[in-house]
């Protein structure tokens, strides 16, 4: 029973120490901080840190990807730490990214001696706006006709094959190289960040864009559709020498912070070295194989073998349009030679698309048939093809021809004679025969020079252009006026000559005379 009542006595006394030594403890923390700042690097240098991070897996950071690309442009100094790194560019200026093939060896073997195709876009940064990106390039597109977001510059760049560009994508170009080549392609950026932000009060920051870099090699189609590799990495477009200003203003707002503030924040390198990332989502529709859809109509883009097919479509387009304008017959074709009709085949309407220029579309329109095309509307056709080839495609479609300069009508005087030494009785029997004898030629003419007009006369009488030695007009009491390019440009519209020939004495040429 003593012991039952001692205990609580032993417990308090334990109890007590245990408090003096927990504040003995704690006595001299506030000491050794005193009023000195607390720095957290102190305590990241402990050994106990330094061994978790040497114990992170090597994958993370020192892991060596078979390619890496380095754009030579300066990073902003103005990037805190852990954070994505900022590049300015300026406006349409050249920029070079080197494609550098880190493979080691024997890796990706099924590679060597063969050609990869890489894609270059320029996308939005943020993920807002990579929702709406659709309608944002639309209506880029509409307020800078003619004009692409993204371009290379093909007589700067070094080892590209077959660079070529999407008319119907403004920020996409792609070509093949071969890894174990030296390469470098130069791009030019044409939008500037500002341009996709609401407009309000002015001196708006820009929105950041990526420009993105994905790599596929060939299948067993001969297809580039396997993904290799993909980096990217954030940029600011400014207008031109924008982008120098600005890094030199982040240069000099460094340069006023103190010390302590500059450890938070990214020292500023020469070159900006992609980072791998995720390949675009839309690359498995985009680039399947080489086709006439990215043929791009520009004559720069023009280094492979695929182009030279569509230059020849696009020539012998061109020689249709010149055989049937009226620079080489008298006549034009009538409309329907060559028009667009609704019980054309998907086949023939690709087969036309060629032959009337529109090569770089018929990827777009393959299964697309004549009815289908002729029930576009002009907006859609100029929403698919763009302002200046959607206009062009829709007068295409509707049999559109173009009027000539001027246009004048020949008769030979031998028909004139054979009307006029006709007998009156004859003439009354044959009731109204103007329409039978009367008969002229319709000549078209569009350079409006005396070269010209020979050249359709010849055409005219079926003779050589060297068989006619001068071209006369009638005039006032009947001399004879040389024919100049000026008299042909002050002629009327739709006047009426009669043709009179005469062979010159010297040469088996003949003299024309237009009365």
């Amino acid at each position: 029973m003593a012991w039952a009542l001692k205990l609580p006595l032993a417990d308090e006394v334990i109890e007590s120490g245990l408090v003096q030594d927990f504040d003995a403890s704690l006595s001299g923390i506030g000491q050794e901080l005193g009023a000195g700042a607390y720095s957290m690097s102190d305590v990241l240098a402990l050994p106990i840190f330094k061994q978790e991070e040497s114990s992170l897996p090597p994958d993370t950071e020192n892991e060596i990807l078979p390619f890496q690309y380095v754009l030579c442009a300066a990073t902003s100094p103005a990037v805190k730490l852990h954070d994505e790194t900022l590049t300015y560019l300026n406006q349409g200026q050249s920029y070079e990214i080197r494609m550098l093939d880190n493979r080691k060896l024997g890796e990706l073997p099924e590679i060597n001696g063969k050609l990869v195709k890489s894609i270059f876009r320029v996308v939005f940064h943020d993920r807002r706006l990579q929702y709406t990106e659709h309608q944002q390039l639309e209506g880029w597109r509409w307020n800078r006709p003619g004009d692409r977001i993204l371009d290379i510059d093909i007589p700067m760049s070094v080892g590209i094959i077959d660079p070529r560009a999407n008319p119907t994508q403004l920020n996409t170009v792609e070509f093949l190289w071969d890894p174990a080549k030296r390469t470098s392609v130069f791009i030019q950026v044409h939008c500037i960040s500002t341009e996709f932000t609401m407009r309000k009060h002015g001196g708006e920051k820009g929105v950041p864009f990526r420009v993105q870099i994905d790599t596929f090699k060939e299948n067993e189609n001969g297809e580039y559709t396997e993904h290799l590799h993909s980096a990217s990495c954030q940029i600011k477009v400014f207008k031109p020498k924008g982008a120098d200003r600005k890094q030199k203003t982040d240069r000099e707002k460094m340069e006023k912070r103190t010390p302590h503030e500059k450890e938070k924040y990214q020292p500023s390198y020469e070159t900006t070295i992609l980072t791998e990332c995720s390949p675009w989502p839309e690359i498995t529709y985009v680039n399947n194989s080489p086709s006439p859809g990215f043929n791009s109509s520009h004559s720069s883009f023009s280094l492979g073998e695929g182009h030279t097919l569509t230059l020849t479509d696009g020539w012998m387009g061109g020689q249709a349009d010149r055989n049937g304008s009226p620079n080489h017959q008298p006549e034009p074709p009538p409309p329907v030679t060559d028009n667009l009709l609704p019980t054309t085949t998907p086949q023939e309407a690709q087969q036309w698309l060629h032959r009337n220029r529109f090569s770089t579309f018929t990827r777009l329109f393959t299964n697309f048939s004549g009815a289908d095309l002729l029930k576009l509307t002009r907006d859609d056709v100029i929403q698919i093809c763009g302002p200046a080839d959607g206009i062009r495609l829709f007068n295409a479609l509707k049999g559109r021809m173009v009027r000539p300069r001027l246009t004048i009508y020949v008769c030979q005087e031998s028909l004139q004679l054979r009307e006029q030494q006709q007998p009156p009785q004859q003439k009354q029997e044959d009731g109204d025969s103007n329409g039978t004898f009367f008969v002229y030629h319709a000549i078209y003419l569009e350079e409006l020079t005396a070269v010209e007009l020979t050249e359709k006369i010849a055409q005219l009488f079926s003779i050589s252009p060297h068989q006619i030695s001068q071209i006369y007009k009638q005039g006032p009491t009947g001399i004879h006026v040389l024919i100049s390019d000026e008299m042909i440009q002050n002629f009327q519209e739709e006047a009426c000559f009669i043709l009179d020939t005469m062979k010159a004495e010297t040469s088996d040429s003949y003299h024309i005379i237009l009365k």
